[in-house]
């Protein structure tokens, strides 16, 4: 399952290492936080799709505490 969500991140070196930090997660396939467009792009399994969720978010807070993923 693939899904988009809006994502609001200062700038484009706290995106990337959010998203380097995203891709680590066991059960993801892809991961895109784009600082440009504001949104974060997420596939992983179907069936752990709502955990590996809950943990990106996560990950994405331990790496950047202000950014706020609208879910």
């Amino acid at each position: 399952m693939k899904k988009s969500y809006k994502c609001e991140v200062d700038c484009a070196n706290c995106a990337a290492k959010m998203e380097e930090a995203v891709l680590k997660l066991e059960g993801v396939k892809s991961a895109r936080v784009n600082f440009m467009t504001q949104k974060f792009t997420l596939e992983a399994d179907d069936d752990r799709y709502d955990e590996v969720l809950k943990a990106a978010v996560k990950a994405c807070k331990n790496v950047e505490p202000d950014c706020e993923i609208e879910i």
